[in-house]
């Protein structure tokens, strides 16, 4: 019997494993100290804590403890990486390349910098929503200072090619960033194999708690330095000021840890499950249109658009099914995706866009509940829609 409601919007946030919540318990009310206090056990303990935690963060995308800061999530860690490196290098140049499908908590941070004076330019990208190393070589210049292109959508899914423009950027000698919100606990993460120098990454979106992330900050090779966004006490190695959250953070670590050492099963376990959502939807319903990548996606992620069908109606239709029609952070908006506007999504196709996030605790009986769901919806929606009867009618 599936319990209901069903939670297939894990692009959004994740559950919290209950394992990580076991790890993150004691220390709310046994090991409470701060980690800065350095004169008795119970800092002592707190410390150990936050380096055990590092360690885990750093060996799920392949760093140096050392290199790993934590922040209160992606959005923190992005704008510092963003921001942070065109501060403490905009006597070398103003310039910066990314990519329009960006997260807005990479555009809106780049579209600030323009306001102070920066310029930067947002590239292209094609049907399937990927961006090419030859665009990025293409389009870095001699005042470039930094490229940002995310390693997976948190819409369509498609994973870019970060590794091909981190070695375009290394002969360049340009800085790149990576946004891996999306991509950490889902696909195999090294930063060495992607080239990148600046890397961002967030719990809730690998079965950790909300409220805390990391941005991985290369020492060596080059030795990569930013200003600051705010001051006070100097914690993390100066670059990110304030007590940290020791509960959050040891769920963080814990949930990576998960992560690192179950991804080959639970990878297998997405991509089946969505591609019999996939499948499923097409042996009942037509008018399905695949956005993003067919192959190169993350394993959990499905965004189709249906034909002749409102995608806010398909969602308060699915009273019992939680997706959703794009980014949570722009989910408010009437205006459509401005990712699938970048692919070349027709308006009309685009508002009938549904992002599926298959997770960790999804099961095929869920699955099977879905495709019925969403199959009886569409076509009661589409029989109250007068446009393909008048279409068919020759009107």
């Amino acid at each position: 019997m599936v319990r209901l409601p069903i939670y297939l919007d894990n692009h959004s946030t994740t559950r919290v494993d209950p394992r990580v919540v076991g790890a993150m318990l004691p220390f709310f009310d046994e090991h409470y100290g701060n980690a800065a206090s350095r004169h008795h056990v119970f800092g002592w303990r707190a410390e150990e804590a936050v380096d055990q935690a590092r360690a885990q963060v750093a060996a799920l995308i392949g760093a140096d403890a050392k290199d790993v800061i934590f922040t209160s999530g992606a959005t923190e860690s992005n704008n510092l990486a963003i921001k942070g490196v065109a501060q403490m290098l905009r006597r070398q140049g103003n310039h910066i390349v990314t990519v329009q499908t960006e997260h807005h908590a990479v555009l809106d941070p780049i579209r600030r910098l323009e306001r102070d004076g920066f310029e930067a330019t947002f590239l292209p990208v094609d049907r399937l929503g990927r961006v090419t190393p030859e665009q990025v070589a293409g389009a870095i210049t001699e005042r470039t200072i930094l490229v940002s292109v995310m390693l997976a959508n948190n819409e369509i899914g498609t994973l870019q090619p970060v590794a091909d423009i981190g070695r375009a950027c290394k002969s360049r000698k340009v800085l790149l960033h990576t946004d891996a919100t999306q991509a950490a606990g889902k696909v195999p993460l090294d930063v060495e194999a992607l080239q990148a120098d600046l890397l961002s990454l967030s719990a809730h979106k690998l079965y950790g708690p909300k409220g805390v992330g990391a941005l991985y900050l290369r020492r060596r090779d080059p030795h990569v330095r930013l200003e600051p966004l705010f001051d006070g006490g100097g914690h993390e190695r100066g670059m990110r000021s304030g007590t940290l959250p020791v509960p959050l953070i040891v769920g963080f670590g814990s949930a990576c840890d998960l992560c690192r050492r179950e991804l080959s099963n639970e990878m297998e376990h997405c991509r089946t499950l969505r591609d019999r959502l996939w499948d499923g939807l097409r042996s009942r319903l037509t008018g399905l249109t695949l956005n993003g990548h067919p192959s190169e996606r993350l394993p959990g992620n499905l965004n189709a658009s249906f034909a002749d069908v409102r995608g806010e109606a398909l969602l308060m239709a699915l009273k019992n099914v939680a997706v959703s029609s794009g980014s949570a952070c722009t989910s408010a908006s009437v205006e459509p995706s401005y990712v699938l506007r970048a692919l070349g999504v027709a308006d009309e196709l685009a508002h009938s866009s549904i992002r599926f996030g298959v997770g960790r605790f999804n099961t095929a009986e869920e699955i099977d509940y879905t495709i019925e769901e969403v199959a009886r919806h569409v076509g009661h929606l589409r029989s109250l829609n007068p446009t393909p009867v008048l279409a068919n009618a020759g009107v």
